[in-house]
């Protein structure tokens, strides 16, 4: 039985969580409905979750660019779900050895990947070297490399749940039946590291998708290569450009070009993928943040 300062206490904690709820979910809301609001009533009353007059003007004008979305948007699946697996792989490469502490140099290595988190090369360097020595200019791996695919949180966060999730009697009964590092790293830690797996996975995943940095770099020529962060960055200055100078073919045929709405459009198209797939990883997501940023 609880107290009755205990059920209070879970009665004032429930009604502040379904605030927080609505602070959430009250910008979504807002988007949403901005999105299908006209220009004229953009222009003339704001943004509003009750619009005087609806419209599909941004929307609309992105019609006209469907094909370079889709393809932009199947461009952005390759980049995450390739840039995820290769960030997941080389973080657990990194993390599992300094979770073990007989590794020769720990200390140091460790220092070495929490140095990274404070101190960077900067942009310039960073360009110099992946453009004239790694030379990923226009290619598919400019949105993979740059900035992304290692993170010395996730390797941290990660390391920390190995030294204090995976039982170290399991790991030595492991090597004393004669399996290798490698073996003990895919048949046990890895299986038993599913909620911080999903968690980094998630984050990076995010990082990708919502990446345009890269893109904006790298990417002079090759335009076919444009994520959808990269291509509606893009419709966004065009619809200004057209708004502006009134040189449209839907100009011609009596459709004004929506600079204001097209905003709110294009972030709802961007967000649509995120909302869809993040209630399946929450679960794993919170238990991995939870445990892997326990102490070890």
């Amino acid at each position: 039985m609880y107290s009755k300062s205990e059920k209070r206490f879970s009665q004032a904690a429930a009604v502040v969580m379904l605030l927080l709820s609505l602070v959430c979910i009250f910008p979504v809301v807002l988007l949403v409905m901005s999105s299908v609001t006209s220009e004229t009533a953009l222009l003339k009353n704001g943004y509003s979750i009750f619009p005087e007059e609806f419209g599909f003007e941004a929307y609309q004008y992105l019609w006209f660019s469907r094909s370079k979305i889709l393809r932009a948007y199947g461009m952005t699946l390759a980049s995450t779900a390739v840039g995820t697996s290769l960030s997941i792989t080389i973080t657990t490469l990194l993390a599992y050895p300094l979770s073990r502490k007989k590794l020769p140099g720990r200390n140091f290595f460790a220092f070495f990947v929490f140095f990274t988190m404070l101190f960077q090369g900067g942009l310039i360097p960073s360009y110099m070297m992946w453009t004239q020595t790694f030379h990923i200019k226009d290619s598919f791996w400019a949105l993979i490399f740059p900035s992304l695919l290692l993170s010395g949180f996730a390797v941290i966060m990660m390391r920390t749940y190995f030294s204090t999730n995976i039982p170290e009697h399991i790991v030595e009964a492991a090597m004393i039946d004669g399996a290798s590092e490698l073996k003990i790293l895919t048949r046990i830690v890895v299986p038993m590291s599913k909620p911080i797996l999903s968690t980094v996975g998630l984050m990076t995943a995010l990082a990708y998708w919502n990446d345009w940095m890269n893109g904006l770099y790298y990417l002079t020529k090759r335009t076919e290569l444009y994520t959808i962060q990269n291509l509606l960055n893009r419709l966004i200055t065009s619809a200004d450009f057209l708004s502006n100078n009134q040189a449209n073919s839907m100009i011609a045929a009596n459709i004004q070009v929506p600079s204001v709405g097209v905003r709110m459009a294009i972030a709802v198209i961007a967000i649509i993928p995120i909302l869809v797939i993040y209630p399946f990883f929450q679960k794993g997501f919170v238990k991995g943040i939870v445990i892997g940023g326990v102490k070890g």
